[in-house]
């Protein structure tokens, strides 16, 4: 099966590292974050899924008879898609995972449809990854096997002097304690919809999350472009963390610096960009999804689907 085929070859590369790291009991502080801060595991991330309303006819069909949120075809949708009654095919069953997961669906548009709608805010220059790591000769060091690079004294004074505004409750929940009342918002899980901004690195690699989480709803080569850049991104936001990282093989960006900061902030602006272009993708594939999802599992304590604001 060429598409199942191609997607593996796509997905090998990033997870044999991991997976020989793991057995080994070594770690990565790049390439080992989004297999071990998010859920998805790399069996399930090597899983090839073609998305809903694609029938699988054939030895593909028979593999995915027993997967959750698949069925087969009935007589009358084998004849409509022109295949023989008796064929071994199979679809992706949309009312089974709209009865498991409908709220998880509703609340990812709604999520993702008002972070697309508003500007991106940039100029945080990574401070959020600093402030996990201030004062450390009182909290630890977070990434124990790590050194920092400007030591200890000199991450607290870029800290202190630097203006903290991180969007992300999922960055800051992570600060320092001492490093929380320097922060300008307040990030909750409650208030997320009302802040996240399509500028956010860690609103942006979470979309890697948001796929895998919709799945078989949505197709792998979708959480594939979706993985790509959160790693892209998590490379980056090390690279201007305040760990030395030489010894690993990446350069800083030094961000206490003008041309630092410069840096920074033009690949912030391009990952903003392509965030957007694969919040379109997503919202495109669910939004002609929402009602059939809606009328089998409302949201609870809802009267009307979750609207979707124009991006």
């Amino acid at each position: 099966m060429p598409l199942s085929r191609q997607h593996g070859e796509r997905v090998q590369p990033f997870i044999q590292g991991f997976l020989e790291r793991r057995s080994a009991g070594r770690k990565h502080p790049v390439e080992d974050f989004l297999f071990t801060y998010y859920s998805q595991k790399p069996g399930q991330l090597l899983r090839w899924h073609p998305g809903a309303g694609v029938v699988l006819a054939g030895a593909a069909a028979g593999e995915r008879r027993d997967w959750k949120f698949y069925r087969p075809l009935s007589e009358p949708e084998l004849a409509a898609a022109g295949l023989d009654i008796g064929t071994t095919a199979v679809t992706v069953d949309v009312s089974a995972f709209a009865a498991a997961r409908g709220e998880t669906v509703a609340f990812t548009a709604m999520l993702l449809s008002r972070t697309a709608a508003r500007k991106p805010t940039l100029g945080c220059f990574g401070m959020h990854e600093w402030a996990m790591a201030y004062k450390s000769d009182t909290n630890g060091i977070r990434h124990e096997y790590l050194q920092l690079r400007l030591g200890a004294q000199g991450t607290d004074e870029l800290v202190e002097r630097s203006k903290i505004r991180c969007t992300h409750f999922d960055a800051f929940r992570f600060y320092a304690p001492q490093a929380t009342p320097l922060n300008e918002l307040q990030p909750t899980r409650e208030n997320q919809p009302d802040l996240e901004q399509p500028g956010c690195l860690h609103a942006n690699m979470d979309l890697y999350k948001w796929t895998y989480k919709l799945v078989p709803l949505l197709p792998s080569e979708l959480v594939m472009d979706c993985f790509e850049l959160s790693w892209r991104i998590r490379t980056m936001d090390m690279r201007a963390s305040p760990y030395d990282l030489q010894d690993w093989g990446y350069s800083p960006i030094p961000v206490e610096t003008p041309a630092g900061r410069s840096e920074y902030a033009a690949a912030q602006r391009q990952f903003s960009e392509e965030s957007q272009q694969l919040r379109a993708r997503i919202l495109g594939l669910l939004d002609p999804l929402q009602e059939q999802l809606w009328s089998q599992n409302p949201p609870a304590g809802s009267s009307a689907p979750v609207p979707n604001p124009t991006i």
